[in-house]
């Protein structure tokens, strides 16, 4: 990005943002490997009003998106790649914390789980309940350093909503499995318990030849169900269609 373009981006931006007719100056800087510069302006304009800076934080927001659209910028994709040791104090504990919230979750698959995984990490995870009881939580805050946020204040993806239902799902998806494969393995006690169909006096074909019931040892076995009626009735007309 050359000197004249990164202005001209800044005095739109200032235009977009309400900051006109008063004194300020653009400084590029070179201290980082990302293009970047500072702007400096007088917030009491050349008329002596001053310049309001009401939500401009939601402004700032909205004017970067329409300038980066315009003229084909990207923003990051990963707070991960953040150098966090060119930031200071609260706002570097604050992008440690977004690391080792990120990294713990790929190893965790409870609450407890995670919670040993952020403090390997020099993370606290503390739950703000909405009782005295404790027995309904509200939220959820991490610890570094001394400082302390909110889930939400670290990501919007980290609100104890979104991780609750993250790490639940996970826990009851390995309950559910659990529990399938344990019905699974009784079944396959029970029918193992069952006899297999062999000649007998009840053999249609008058013991001619016999009729077994066989299953290849890999085969997937099911509990029996009761006949109904229909199925009972059915058989009885077969086997008076095979009589001799």
């Amino acid at each position: 990005l050359t000197d004249e373009f990164m202005a001209k981006i800044a005095l739109e931006y200032m235009q977009m943002m309400g900051i006109k007719d008063t004194q300020f100056i653009i400084v590029r800087h070179h201290n980082t490997d990302n293009p970047h510069c500072h702007i400096v302006y007088n917030r009491i304009n050349n008329e002596g009003k001053l310049i309001s800076d009401r939500n401009d934080y939601r402004r700032n927001e909205q004017v970067t998106k329409v300038l980066k659209s315009k003229y084909g910028l990207t923003y990051g994709t990963d707070k991960s790649n953040t150098n966090t040791r060119k930031l200071r104090n609260a706002e570097r504990a604050k992008y440690e914390i977004h690391n080792a919230v990120k990294s713990a979750l790929r190893m965790a698959d409870s609450w407890d789980e995670f919670k040993s995984e952020l403090a390997k990490r020099g993370v606290l995870l503390e739950f703000i309940y909405k009782d005295k009881e404790r027995t309904k939580v509200q939220g959820i805050r991490f610890c570094k350093d001394g400082y302390s946020f909110k889930g939400t204040q670290i990501s919007r993806d980290y609100s104890f909503g979104k991780l609750n239902a993250r790490l639940e799902g996970t826990e009851n998806l390995l309950s559910a499995r659990a529990k399938s494969a344990q019905q699974y393995e009784q079944g396959c006690h029970k029918n193992e318990q069952m006899p297999f169909m062999s000649e007998s006096s009840q053999d249609p074909w008058g013991g001619i030849s016999s009729i077994g019931l066989f299953a290849p040892a890999n085969a997937q076995t099911f509990e029996q169900f009761p006949e109904d009626e229909s199925s009972k009735k059915k058989k009885k007309k077969r086997r008076r269609g095979f009589s001799l």
